[in-house]
């Protein structure tokens, strides 16, 4: 049953670094639209991570403008991902950061890890 399944998962994408909640990072998207192809990069901060082999995803949040929180789930073995930068690691206490979504201004920051 086992190689069944290994056969039928999709293989891990090798420009995407180990994550870890409240890791500020760069995620770069390819888009296409009409017969054209582009990279888009979304800035933010990884609020959680779901674990579960082939399904395997993440979570950024980042704030645009005039203060509308935005998130975007990626997943992490996606061919569409071109690859994934990790600007700073954040000292946490949570696996998922759901109380960054109610927070605004200072209280939003977290601390580096250096």
């Amino acid at each position: 049953m086992s190689e069944l399944i290994k056969a039928v998962e999709a293989p891990v994408n090798p420009n995407i670094p180990a994550l870890r909640p409240g890791d500020a990072v760069s995620v770069h998207v390819k888009i296409k639209e009409g017969n054209r192809e582009r990279i888009q990069e979304f800035k933010g901060t990884v609020l959680f991570i779901r674990k579960s082999g082939n399904d395997q995803s993440f979570t950024v949040r980042r704030v645009a403008s005039n203060g509308i929180g935005v998130e975007r789930t990626f997943l992490t073995r996606s061919p569409r991902l071109e690859k994934v930068v990790v600007d700073r690691h954040n000292i946490v206490r949570r696996a998922r950061m759901y109380f960054l979504r109610g927070r605004t201004g200072k209280s939003a920051r977290l601390k580096q890890k250096f």
